[in-house]
């Protein structure tokens, strides 16, 4: 059954376009080919993006996140450990010695790590990481080209124009910086679809339960992109719903919509439950965020800013207005939200009464989540004025006080996307004259050319140690034992737990770290924190690894180290030859000269020194 007509903006098929033709026919070829086009044009734009890292898989990292690249190569490593022996794939005792971390709480993209599990042995967790960056960029494009192209739209060059644009919209190429959680935007039209399949009479359970475990998928993958999708999907029915020209419609599928939806919450409840009771009431569970709502709010200004990774952002016109690179959510540019409104105006004019309802659902749910995104107070130019906004009482509530209101604006691009397929179809099926088709051609080029995406920035990556790939280290350590690196494992310095991605993936053996790159409790005000609290041992060599200057070593210094030890249960301290510093060089000669003063001299195994600890 297709999804209502109208739930489509523009003319209907009946109204513009001829009728589908049948299997076999001319027409038939000619959208297989357009599908083939879709996917080449696809795959070869998410490699483009990605190529820096192809490069070198093993031996590259993206430049301004390569912390969280360490990170989802360490879940992936993890996770395939955790299927192939048995353990708990949503709690680990292998980080933060000795009170682990509820992995549940943090991306740990279980699906992805299973489904991923045979290459991540094959080919190691970097490579497997860079295969699943690309594939989430291409399929995303593709997805939402489906989803257009089979339900929304009958123009196939109309669902190109709108897939690929939320493929590549700025906020997916500025999270291609590492974030396997945020690039995998193929789930969202995938939800799309079948929210919609709800209202369908007689198949509420059937799929109410594809939708169960289509949301179980999610949240496993990337649940902070389900919550803002649930999110958009309310205001979006419910604004669609309240349109007086849909009022029967609605009220006639309500009851059916809501059995199935209640159908679905059952089942993703039952696939959720351990995860969900480890989110709220497990171990090392925390509340809020580590990061600062007020950092992570969307600068107005933003919206009209170019990505740093577009035409636009190689030519100099990009902006400083993100909190960091990897969080550029909006930066659509002003032409793109000149064509945007354009395409409303359109689309709000030629559309019959019923369909109108669509297009004012999709502007209010774009206006809305951009006011949201502006977090809890208005930022101008990286200036905060203090006029509070609705995210200010948000921010307060459970879920949405561990969200970050920056990527509410994310929600808004694949609005975007269709607003532009529905002006595609609109002007192929009304035949403008000549004026208005250049115009509107032009229109077009001159808001996506200059955000077509250029590929990441990448650097070259400090080797895991031949003392970990060659598997020496477990004659320094015990089955499961403690090991830690110089210095301890954050998300600064990820050493640790790419050294411990090796072992998983080879097939080494367990080590263990005390502290790594995770988010756990100890934040102000009981909210969470990156890493753990650090303790004197770990914070005076985190100082001299970033600074260089070793302080004067005392007697309370060495016990505090001793007893620092003692409660991480370490039996070998390492420090590398070459150690990488995700947002500065680590120093580590300083760095040896401040632990032999603390714990005597090391010994030299291979390229690293090494420190026993006694274990009395």
């Amino acid at each position: 059954m297709p999804i209502s007509s109208s739930l489509v903006a523009g003319p209907t098929p009946a109204e513009s376009d001829p009728p589908r033709p049948p299997a076999g026919s001319t027409g038939d070829r000619s959208g297989r080919r357009a599908d083939l086009f879709a996917l080449v044009v696809a795959v070869l734009l998410a490699i483009w993006v990605t190529s820096g890292l192809w490069r070198d898989p093993n031996g590259r990292a993206i430049t301004v996140n390569s912390s969280d690249q360490a990170l989802f190569e360490w879940l992936l490593a993890y996770g395939a450990h955790a299927l192939t022996h048995g353990t708990d794939p949503f709690f680990t005792s292998l980080l933060n010695v000795p009170d682990g971390v509820n992995l549940a709480v943090n991306t740990s993209i279980t699906v992805y790590a299973v489904v991923f599990a045979p290459l991540t042995y094959l080919v190691g967790p970097p490579a497997t990481f860079l295969v699943v960056l690309t594939l989430n960029l291409a399929a995303t494009a593709l997805a939402w080209y489906w989803l257009l192209s089979r339900h929304l739209v009958r123009h196939r060059v109309a669902a190109l124009v709108g897939g690929l644009f939320v493929g590549f919209a700025p906020g997916m190429v500025s999270h291609a910086n590492a974030h396997l959680n945020w690039t995998a935007g193929w789930l969202v039209p995938l939800l799309l679809w079948r929210v919609l399949r709800l209202r369908e009479p007689g198949r509420w359970v059937r799929n109410g339960l594809l939708l169960g475990v289509l949301v179980a998928v999610t949240f496993s993958i990337a649940a902070e992109a389900l919550f803002f999708t649930a999110l958009a999907c309310g205001v979006w029915l419910v604004t669609w719903a309240l349109t007086p020209s849909q009022r029967d419609e609605a009220r006639a599928a309500l009851p059916t919509f809501l059995r199935g939806l209640g159908v679905a919450g059952a089942a993703a409840f039952v696939l959720l439950a351990y995860p969900l009771w480890l989110h709220f009431l497990g171990p090392q569970r925390y509340h809020g965020t580590g990061f600062d709502p007020r950092i992570h709010a969307e600068d107005i200004l933003a919206f009209g800013a170019f990505p740093a990774r577009s035409l636009a952002g190689v030519a100099g016109l990009d902006s400083s207005l993100a909190p960091n690179p990897t969080e550029e959510n909006s930066f659509f540019g002003v032409p793109l939200l000149i064509l945007a409104v354009a395409c409303v105006v359109l689309l709000w004019r030629r559309a019959a009464p019923g369909r109108r309802a669509t297009v004012r659902a999709l502007a209010v749910t774009a206006g809305l989540f951009a006011v949201l995104s502006w977090g809890p107070r208005i930022k101008v130019d990286g200036h905060v004025i203090d006029v509070p906004l609705p995210y200010a009482l948000l921010g307060k509530l459970p879920v949405f006080d561990a969200a970050l209101p920056s990527r509410l604006a994310l929600v808004v691009a694949p609005v975007i996307g269709l607003l532009l397929a529905y002006t595609v179809q609109q002007l192929a099926a009304t035949s403008p004259r000549r004026p208005a088709r250049i115009g509107w051609t032009l229109g077009f080029a001159v808001a996506l050319l200059p955000l077509l995406p250029v590929s990441l920035l990448t650097v070259a990556r400090e080797p895991v140690p031949t003392f970990i790939t060659s598997g020496d280290w477990r004659e320094y350590v015990s089955p499961g034992g403690v090991l830690t690196p110089l210095p301890l494992t954050l998300d600064v310095t990820p050493d640790g737990q790419r050294w411990q991605a090796y072992a998983l993936a080879h097939r080494q053996g367990e080590f263990a770290i005390p502290s790594g790159f995770f988010l756990g409790p100890g934040g102000p005000d009981g909210r969470g924190r990156i890493g753990p609290v650090p303790r004197a041992t770990d914070a005076l060599l985190a100082t001299v690894a970033e600074t260089g200057e070793v302080p004067s070593i005392t007697d309370a210094d060495r016990a505090a180290a001793r007893a620092d030890l003692r409660h991480w249960r370490v039996e070998i301290v390492v420090l590398a030859d070459r150690v990488h510093g995700a947002k500065f060089p680590v120093h580590v000669d300083a760095l040896r000269q401040a632990a032999t003063d603390l714990l005597g001299p090391p010994e030299r195994v291979g390229d690293v020194w090494l420190w026993r600890v006694p274990t009395s």
